[in-house]
């Protein structure tokens, strides 16, 4: 019985050993059934390995304006929820009284979480990155033109050798959808300063990757990130 229960005691250890390894070498996981990837970062933030919508990493997923948490068929002015039809008849995030109808202003340059499609379709403490947070990715990890599964996109690796996938999966304009496999175009929740009618966002192709600026009501690409005690 004692050389029994020392088998099975040796036995329990070494897979404990072998998960205790496993765990500390990916270092990922999910957070309300939707998985992230834990890249290395300074900040510590951590990145969903799909988009929102999609089911698989190189699944473009959904589509949404800027500040907003449904898809809808057609994307631009006249559609925009947050106007009254035109880019400088704007209701909220609105920073210079010229674009506010009315002139109106609320001085807000970020996302509320109720306005963020990552919090409001994922939940828990899902979010859109900042357009300084895509500029940590940028500059901590390696940036390659690949193609996944059949689909063109940014293969990103971090230094602790875990990696994720952004298709490029274009943007929607009116009800066409463009650049689809030439392009990445994904919101930030950085408005514009100054300008209120753009926001932020991080743009991609084969031979090129930076931030930009694109008019609030396109419907582009959102991918979330989770905060950790770094942040």
């Amino acid at each position: 019985m004692k050389k029994l229960m020392k088998a099975i005691a040796a036995i329990m250890l070494t897979v404990v050993v072998i998960c205790g390894v496993g765990c500390k070498k990916e270092n990922n996981g999910n957070t309300n059934g939707h998985a992230y990837v834990d890249l290395d970062l300074p900040s510590g933030l951590l990145w969903a390995t799909c988009n929102i919508g999609a089911n698989a990493p190189e699944d473009y997923g959904d589509y949404f304006a800027w500040g907003e948490t449904k898809t809808k068929d057609t994307y631009n002015w006249s559609t925009y929820k947050w106007c009254k039809g035109d880019y400088d008849q704007l209701t909220k995030y609105c920073n210079n009284s010229s674009y506010g109808y009315n002139g109106f202003t609320d001085k807000l340059s970020t996302l509320k979480f109720r306005d963020d499609a990552a919090r409001a379709n994922w939940g828990g403490d899902w979010r859109m990155p900042t357009i300084e947070e895509w500029g940590e990715l940028m500059n901590y990890t390696t940036w390659v033109w690949t193609m996944q599964n059949g689909v063109y996109g940014k293969k990103i690796t971090a230094s602790n050798g875990n990696s994720l996938f952004l298709p490029a999966a274009g943007c929607c304009g009116d009800d066409s959808l463009n650049f689809d496999g030439t392009s990445g175009r994904y919101w930030s929740s950085s408005l514009i300063s100054g300008y209120p009618d753009s926001a932020r966002i991080l743009l991609f192709g084969s031979g090129y990757g930076y931030w930009s600026l694109y008019s609030r009501y396109f419907g582009l690409s959102v991918r979330a990130v989770l905060a950790t005690s770094k942040n």
